[in-house]
């Protein structure tokens, strides 16, 4: 995708959606944290379904604590991963409260040193609670970007990393949203919606499929 359409591709998924938002439902930093190392290979759906309850009775690393590995694990079981993921949220907020008074750490060496928190999830925390314009490439966007032609690479660090030299500044703050957004309703993986796209003209796919299509 050369940068004439990487431009206008990104101004279409700003006119369709100014302030996209993401779809984890918190109200602190600390429920945002959470939230984000509970969605690790589970649906934002079945994650919020569970905070939801969760944050009513814990929603600070003091009091999720409190609730101990059993009380945690009762609130999320429904959640893919749980008894790990429980064990890595629990020893987050432990090290939250020893090191950080208890507050989520803004810098990516801090964050990506909590159990249970990689570059990925460091990434959205980043973005979403501290305005960071940085890319968490989940599947949605590795898929779109390979896809498309915006910034192909063989794994999540190679497409992030070109993602970030190729997306106009101006569209850095908010680009994580929208292609999640689009690669979650729009450029699904067995059969993506192009009849649908507000992108197709810029998108590298349907001339790939032409062209494969004519040969």
């Amino acid at each position: 995708m050369k940068p004439a359409a990487i431009e206008h591709f990104f101004a279409t998924l700003k006119a369709v959606n100014p302030q996209p938002q993401t779809e984890l439902e918190y109200s602190s930093h600390f429920e945002l944290l959470a939230a984000v190392l509970l969605s690790a290979q589970a649906t934002d759906v079945s994650v919020n379904k569970a905070t939801r309850q969760l944050f009513q009775v814990a929603n600070t690393p003091q009091k999720m604590l409190a609730l101990g590995l059993d009380g945690l694990e009762s609130y999320i079981k429904s959640i893919g991963l749980y008894h790990s993921k429980a064990r890595h949220l629990l020893q987050t907020c432990q090290l939250l409260v020893e090191l950080h008074e208890g507050q989520v750490p803004r810098t990516r060496e801090a964050l990506q040193a909590l159990p249970g928190v990689g570059r990925k999830t460091a990434n959205v925390v980043l973005n979403v609670a501290f305005g960071e314009p940085t890319l968490a490439v989940d599947t949605h966007i590795f898929r779109l970007a390979n896809r498309t032609g915006l910034a192909p690479g063989k794994t999540p660090l190679e497409v992030e990393l070109k993602l970030l030299k190729r997306i106009p500044a101006q569209y850095l703050p908010d680009a994580h949203h929208w292609l999640v957004l689009h690669g979650r309703y729009v450029c699904l993986a067995r059969q993506p919606l192009c009849w649908q796209c507000a992108v197709e003209r810029d998108c590298g796919f349907k001339v790939k499929t032409q062209r494969k299509n004519s040969e």
